[in-house]
């Protein structure tokens, strides 16, 4: 599980949230798979609608932009990002995301979840994505424009919302890396890459851990 700080800027989050204001909004259930249908309750711009298909663009670039995650998800494919809201007395209650997502040449396995807070923490009551795991339950509540990206395979809910609008980008990550745990190593030596280039190692030094890092990658990576 992972934070990405500024993911969108103030000035992105701005825009973004003029654009939601304007658009129609449809009932969530309509793309949720048919075991998280009954417990889903929100609502999502029509995926058809040129602005929000616009706004998804977008978020996905800059995601795809974020160092952070790049080398975190290691993305080979991203899902269609879905644009969401939660009124006061809405919830998405305990669920699991599919395995695989898409139809015909789009299909996709979901390694990789993520959530991009649109709206301020402060501008709403409740609404907290909570993720359960072996070493407890989290809670999270970002600040607008930051992003969680967290197992696909966790039992995870939107606690209700009891005041404001809860605004977040969601979607799914298949990996070039399926294994969680190759993925934490490679994630690992870039983090500690990152360190020591700015320490002011010798390149050479560091010529060695990128061609380890790139030789884990092709041992593991499926393309």
């Amino acid at each position: 599980m992972l934070m990405i700080d500024q993911v969108l800027t103030p000035a992105d989050l701005a825009r973004v949230n003029a654009d939601l204001d304007g658009l129609d909004f449809e009932d969530g259930k309509r793309t949720a798979g048919p075991a998280a249908r009954p417990v889903k309750a929100n609502e999502q711009a029509r995926k058809a609608d040129p602005i929000a298909q616009a706004l998804a663009q977008f978020i996905a670039e800059a995601l795809q932009r974020n160092p952070l995650f790049a080398a975190y998800a290691r993305p080979q494919r991203l899902s269609p990002i879905l644009l969401n809201q939660y009124r006061p007395g809405m919830a998405y209650g305990r669920h699991v995301d599919d395995a695989i997502m898409g139809a015909s040449s789009a299909r996709m396995r979901s390694d990789l979840s993520f959530t991009l807070f649109l709206s301020a923490p402060e501008s709403y009551d409740g609404g907290a994505l909570r993720i359960e795991g072996l070493d407890g339950d989290r809670r999270v509540k970002l600040a607008a424009g930051q992003a969680l990206v967290y197992p696909a395979s966790s039992i995870h809910e939107v606690e209700p919302v009891t005041r404001g609008l809860r605004r977040a980008a969601v979607g799914w990550v298949q990996s070039l890396v399926r294994d969680a745990r190759c993925r934490e190593i490679l994630f690992d030596l870039w983090d500690l890459r990152v360190r020591l280039a700015e320490a002011g190692i010798a390149r050479d030094d560091l010529l060695m851990l990128d061609k380890t890092q790139s030789n884990l990658l092709r041992l593991w990576s499926e393309l």
